[in-house]
């Protein structure tokens, strides 16, 4: 049977999606809460890992080692990159790279981690239910395309330029990659999801706080409708 880890940065998404849980339980490691249950059918995990990216990749290793989940979503908020994504528009991840990561000094291409490729590619079939989800739920605004993460939150257009030219990711926060990179390594199938909450620019600061709830909300969403699918895809087999 299928497990799937659910991880969020912020309350407000693990909250909304424990509101929709069945026979939830809580167990706590490495001072973090971990909530078992199941949502729209299917067997989750949820977890919310706090802001960066060493706290997201070590929530992903908990679930992979303690809680034996075999596929990964991580969803969560984040600034545009993209002209054509506006605040509430929903990316899916064909991929993740980082953009804060670089030993270039040794010989290797800005953003790849050592021994690591220099992106990380989602798995095709959790792309493809997440997308079906989140164009059920907000119909028109969806984009697949890169996830640029890193340990800062980007409110210059300055960096912004900088992070578009290195990556040509569609959004910038500061999980996804390293999750990414924690499910490439134990080859566990994931996908990132995230809600446009501002624009990565000067005006960042004023929208990310306004908009965040509203974007949370419409995540979560999506988030169940993946679970929803995969538990119709595992009930068919």
């Amino acid at each position: 049977m299928s497990i799937l880890g659910i991880i969020g940065a912020m309350d407000v998404e693990v909250a909304l999606l424990k509101e929709q849980m069945v026979g939830l339980t809580e167990t706590t490691k490495a001072g973090k809460p971990f909530f078992l249950g199941s949502l729209q059918g299917q067997k989750v995990v949820v977890a919310r890992c706090g802001v960066g990216k060493v706290n997201a990749a070590l929530c992903a290793q908990i679930l992979i080692d303690c809680f034996g989940v075999t596929h990964l979503v991580n969803t969560g908020i984040a600034g545009s990159l993209c002209p054509d994504l506006d605040i509430g528009d929903l990316v899916v991840s064909q991929d993740a790279m980082y953009h804060d990561f670089d030993c270039t000094h040794f010989g290797y291409v800005q953003g790849q981690v050592p021994g690591m490729p220099r992106t990380f590619p989602a798995d095709e079939t959790m792309l493809a239910y997440a997308f079906a989800a989140a164009e059920a739920v907000h119909p028109g605004h969806v984009k697949v395309g890169r996830v640029a993460s890193g340990d800062l939150f980007v409110s210059r257009e300055e960096r912004k330029s900088a992070i578009v030219s290195l990556t040509s990711g569609l959004c910038t926060e500061m999980e996804g990659a390293g999750i990414a990179q924690s499910a490439y390594v134990n080859q566990i199938p994931f996908v990132i999801l995230r809600a446009i909450s501002d624009k990565a620019d000067s005006g960042a600061e004023v929208d990310y706080p306004t908009f965040e709830a509203a974007a949370a909300r419409r995540c979560a969403a999506v988030v169940m409708g993946v679970a929803q699918r995969m538990a119709e895809a595992e009930a068919e087999a």
